[in-house]
């Protein structure tokens, strides 16, 4: 997608999550345009106040931008949102009350409430990137949602300049994201094809410079849904699937494992309430820097998947609950239960780094590492392109096996940039000579590079063909440390997809009944199919659970990071992607299955209950033939 469109970016210019650059001043609202003669005085204090609070607005918001866009423990942020929050509700409020005034003497148009009611959408969006609360992200649905039904961009391609229809495209790719987001995927079939309608009217009434670049956006969203909707499900409008956690479904490590898992979640949280001591995941890297895989809105398929396993599943809200911008744009709560905004929970923290550069990457991940707090843990996610090593000696582990890569585009225009400052000259053929003669890649992350954060405990999953290059990875300062990397290789037909339907071990971590029926090429389950599926899955997580306690050879770290739901749950996944692949006759030798450090014993891996189950889960989606006896493996 062209610069030229920053529609919510969830990460511009390779930070992160700086989604109001789309935001413009021009043409907002024209004070010029009030006749104060014939104003009296209450009218003209009514406008006057409007105007203040407008322009106030107007100012906060942009001055969001300036925020640094790491360190999220910082006040100075809160308290900066807080203060935009309350400006905009003032707002939005004070309109409401005056909107007779204003639409008479002030000539407010319904295009600009919707401008209003579209900036409070994007605070609520951009504080849910801040927080990773999917709460904030429900809020700014139902913004979005509320400005769609009350069509206050319907008369946008009347106008006689084409900057209202752009705001238009703009709350349209908005809000898709936040569909997305949210995986109402039949919502966002709709919204493309509205958005791909107004992009006609914009090219046919306006004749935009930019024409192709918005066909660019609808072709790319298009793209990114066909490649995430992998197994169409019959009759899934009686089906409620997502990737976000829901912790009363995972299952817990101990002598109670045959619980239910409503009884087990709440033996869980007595148990925690008294160990304080237990790991928690509390702050997250997220990077994805594949060269040719699918992405909308510099969000990686990869990533988007990622992001949500590490979200629980938002609280419903009651109706007596709603929160303050929900009762404002509906105007059905009074002042007293409108204080009371969204519930709060907490998910882990996040930085979503899209294709960064080595000093990005090495910005947050400091920052990450600075926030974090005592028996909290810190998950790097690395989905990247491989960066092999050309180095003759491969002695040393920390660097001399290559990593994943980052990118150098940036780093080599601020060098060129710098030398043309201090008049130096220079090409780029000079540049590549001096970079083929230096020992390592520059643009890289090493597993070295990782080394002085674990000073605290570290989950790392590595998701690279290079995954090789961070096995082995020291314990240097005697903190908990767990690594799960994926394949190295990956038969012909599924390393050809990897670009457009995201990467396999990713799929398995965060979604493995689909990747189950990927790497068996199933494309459709009805309905009765699916749940059954679901339910012989719940089951192999369950006896999962059971061989993990029993097992008396597990590398106790194991057990340290299984106190967190999230961490819990991908090691148990881990092993069913492990045991799935090897028991599947296309996947052929060591380098074919994910590995992790520490290892997991035989008896976990080559447990006999659970690779039964999972012949048991092939039988049921009718593709046996396709699965190894179980004597045979």
């Amino acid at each position: 997608m062209s610069s030229k469109l920053e529609i919510n970016r969830l990460g511009d210019n390779n930070k992160i999550n700086n989604s109001l650059k789309s935001y413009s001043t021009a043409n907002v609202i024209n004070h010029s345009d009030v006749d104060w003669s014939q104003l009296d005085e209450k009218e003209k204090k009514i406008v006057n106040e409007f105007i203040y609070l407008l322009d106030k607005s107007r100012q906060l918001f942009n001055g969001l931008r300036e925020l640094p866009q790491y360190g999220h423990k910082s006040s100075q942020w809160n308290a900066y949102f807080a203060r935009t929050f309350d400006v905009y509700t003032k707002l939005w409020k004070y309109q409401q009350q005056n909107r007779q005034v204003l639409e008479q003497k002030y000539n407010l148009k319904r295009w600009q409430i919707g401008e209003i009611a579209s900036k409070i959408g994007q605070l609520y969006y951009h504080y849910y990137l801040r927080t990773s609360e999917s709460n904030y992200l429900k809020e700014a649905y139902s913004f979005y949602q509320a400005i769609q039904s009350r069509a206050y961009y319907s008369k946008a391609n009347k106008e006689e300049k084409p900057d209202l229809m752009v705001k238009k495209l703009r709350f349209y790719a908005r809000f898709i994201v936040v569909c997305l987001l949210l995986k109402k995927t039949k919502q966002v079939k709709g919204l493309i094809r509205e958005l791909g309608r107004q992009i006609d009217d914009y090219v046919k009434i306006y004749d935009p410079e930019d024409q192709i670049e918005w066909q660019m956006v609808k072709n790319e969203i298009n793209d990114f849904l066909e490649a995430d909707s992998l197994v169409h499900i019959d009759n899934d409008n009686l089906i409620s699937y997502s990737n976000r956690l829901v912790p009363s479904h995972v299952p817990l490590i101990g002598p109670n494992t045959m619980m239910s898992y409503t009884e087990q979640f709440r033996t869980q949280h007595l148990k925690q309430s008294t160990v304080s001591s237990n790991l928690v995941l509390t702050e997250i890297i997220i990077v994805g820097n594949c060269h040719n895989q699918i992405k909308f809105s510099e969000l990686s398929l990869d990533m988007y998947r990622i992001l949500q396993a590490v979200e629980r599943e938002p609280t419903p809200t009651a109706s007596s609950d709603k929160s303050m911008t929900t009762s404002l744009i509906m105007n059905d709560l009074d002042d007293k239960n409108s204080s009371q905004s969204i519930i709060q929970r907490e998910n882990p923290h996040k930085y979503l780094l899209y294709k960064p550069s080595f000093s990005q990457f090495y910005t947050y991940i400091s920052s990450a590492f600075k926030d974090l707090p005592p028996h909290s843990v810190l998950m790097i996610y690395l989905s990247a392109d491989a960066c092999e090593s050309h180095s003759r000696a491969q002695i040393e582990h920390a660097y001399d096996f290559g990593g994943v890569r980052t990118n150098g585009k940036k780093d080599v225009a601020n060098l060129s940039s710098s030398m043309n400052g201090l008049g130096l000259n220079h090409s780029g053929h000079e540049i590549n000579h001096r970079k083929s003669n230096l020992s390592k890649e520059t643009h890289c992350i090493y597993p070295g590079d990782l080394y002085p954060f674990s000073r605290k405990p570290i989950f790392l999953i590595v998701d690279s063909s290079n995954s090789f290059a961070f096995k082995n990875f020291p314990n240097l300062f005697g903190q908990p440390f767990l690594s799960l990397l994926a394949p190295q290789l990956l038969p012909p037909i599924f390393q050809e997809r990897e670009h457009h339907n995201g990467s396999l071990f990713t799929l398995f971590l965060t979604n493995p009944l689909f990747a189950f029926c990927y790497i068996c090429n199933i494309s459709n389950l009805t309905g009765i199919v699916y749940s059954k599926s679901q339910d012989q899955i719940s089951a192999i997580l369950i006896e999962i659970a059971r061989a993990f306690y029993k097992n008396k050879q597990i590398e106790s770290v194991f057990f340290q990071f299984s106190a967190d739901d999230f961490l819990r749950v991908f090691i148990f996944r881990f092993v069913f992607c492990f045991c799935s692949l090897k028991l599947h006759r296309g996947f052929k030798g060591i380098d074919y299955y994910p590995s992790s450090q520490p290892q997991l014993p035989n008896e976990i891996i080559d447990n006999k209950s659970i690779l039964k189950m999972i012949i048991e889960l092939a039988t049921i989606l009718n593709i046996r033939q396709l699965f190894l006896d179980i004597d045979d493996e």
